[in-house]
This record gives C-alpha cells, sequence and structure tokens, in this order.
C-alpha cells in the first residue's frame, strides 16, 4: 500500500520525470511507405525523353526511379522493350546488360513485326509502288496491361507508376481502378514536346500525372565502365558520350 513517506514521495516524483515517463512509453511504429512498382515503356521513353540527347541514353532506371519517388517503397522496376535490329543493335544489347546488373529491374521483351505501309506523303515522286516496308513493336502495351493486372490481383503493390503517354494502355489503367479501388495509379508521360507530351487521354484515366522530369536523366546515368557481374565489364557505347 502506498504512503506518503519522503521515500514514498521521492519514488512518486521519480516517477514524474520526463525522461522516466519516455522510457516507460511504448515505442510508436514507424510509418509504412507506400509500395510502389515501376512499369517503363521502353521505346516511349527512349523517343520521348532521351533520343535526342545521345549523352542521357545510359540511363540508369533504378537510379532515376529512387530520385523520383525517394520516400516510396520502391519493390520492382519493370521495363518493357522489343530487341531491335541494325546497326544500333549492339547499343541496345550493351544497355539491356547494363540494366540486369541493377537488382530492381526485370526486362520484359516483345517483338519486331514486318509490315507493310503505304506512303502517304502526296508530293512524293518515287516511280512504282506507293507501299513499303517497315517494322512495328508488338507485345509492349499488352504485357504491360498483363503485368499490371497480375501484380494488382497478386497484391504486390499499393502505388503504380507508369513511365508511358499511350493511349493503349488507358483500358489496363481502368480496369485496376475498377477491381482495385484502393490502389493509385500516378503517369509520367515521356515528353520533349508539347504536342507528343499532352497524352490527354492516359492522363485523364490516371489518378495523377506528370510530365517526366528530365533533370533527372543526367543524375542517373550508369558510369561509363560497370562490371557485369561475371568477370568482365559493360560499356557505355561511343556514339553515346
Amino acid at each position: 500500500m502506498l504512503d506518503d513517506s519522503p521515500a514514498q514521495a521521492g519514488l512518486g516524483n521519480l516517477y514524474d520525470c520526463p525522461f522516466f515517463m519516455a522510457a516507460r512509453a511504448t515505442p510508436k511504429s514507424a510509418p509504412s511507405r507506400t509500395r510502389v512498382i515501376v512499369y517503363i515503356d521502353g521505346f516511349n521513353l527512349y523517343y520521348g525523353a532521351v533520343r535526342a540527347t545521345p549523352a542521357l541514353k545510359w540511363l540508369d532506371l533504378e537510379r532515376y526511379c529512387k530520385l523520383l519517388r525517394p520516400h516510396d517503397d520502391l519493390r520492382l522496376i519493370r521495363y518493357f522493350s522489343a530487341l531491335t535490329d541494325g546497326p544500333t543493335k549492339p547499343h541496345q544489347e550493351a544497355y539491356l546488360r547494363a540494366l540486369a546488373t541493377t537488382p530492381l529491374v526485370e526486362i520484359t521483351l516483345g517483338k519486331f513485326k514486318q509490315k507493310n505501309v503505304r506512303c502517304g506523303v502526296a508530293s512524293c515522286t518515287v516511280p512504282g509502288s506507293r507501299f513499303y516496308t517497315t517494322q512495328e513493336e508488338k507485345r509492349t502495351d499488352v504485357n504491360i496491361a498483363i503485368f499490371m493486372l497480375d501484380d494488382a490481383y497478386q497484391d504486390l503493390c499499393d502505388h503504380f507508376i507508369i513511365f508511358s503517354g499511350d493511349s493503349d494502355l488507358v483500358p489496363a489503367v481502368n480496369m485496376v481502378r475498377l477491381r482495385f479501388p484502393n490502389k493509385k495509379i500516378t503517369v509520367y508521360v515521356p515528353s520533349r514536346n508539347p504536342v507528343r507530351g499532352a497524352a490527354v487521354e492516359i492522363r485523364t484515366a490516371a489518378h495523377m500525372h506528370r510530365t517526366l522530369p528530365l533533370i533527372l536523366l543526367s543524375k542517373a546515368q550508369f558510369p561509363d565502365r560497370l562490371p557485369d557481374g561475371a568477370g568482365g565489364f559493360i560499356e557505355r557505347p561511343a556514339a553515346w558520350t
């Protein structure tokens, strides 16, 4: 039983000490960070943001995303592209190898398909057929859509970040929003051109939208020479300096 003795009073004063009270307080857990997965349309990023500046093509996507979203729990970066053919193929292969050295980046490749296209230039005077053969990238939009929905159903993230201005992704964005109303979607449109950067349809479909910050590109470049993890090195293409 407690009394008013000096010893007990002193003990009471000890319990009232702010330091003692702080030590007895239940520790508060740190607020959880938002789980994020980033989905990158490789060619949309290339043509919209880095093609015009060769020195920015050697882009470390993991570093870039961490600079872009420093307060998020970045779980995965899904990079979607297709293998090109021609003189720039070695450059792309080197870049894909560089990306493969970063722990958070997963690469999903589509393909190119040849198709015949009719020349639409009215003033063209080239004799013969008005049709020519070109290549069309296939599967990237479908791959992004499938992975977004699969990641949502597996509850792998709370927030979807998309690097693209392609309106073909609008149905996938709408479906994720319909089935998973508690999850958020943000679109970053890669663009140096106001017309290309408008991307009204996909911007409107997402919860939030931004133009991809170009100022961060120079701060997120791979070193000119980096280990490939197998005893060799991957070097920045000379044309990208």
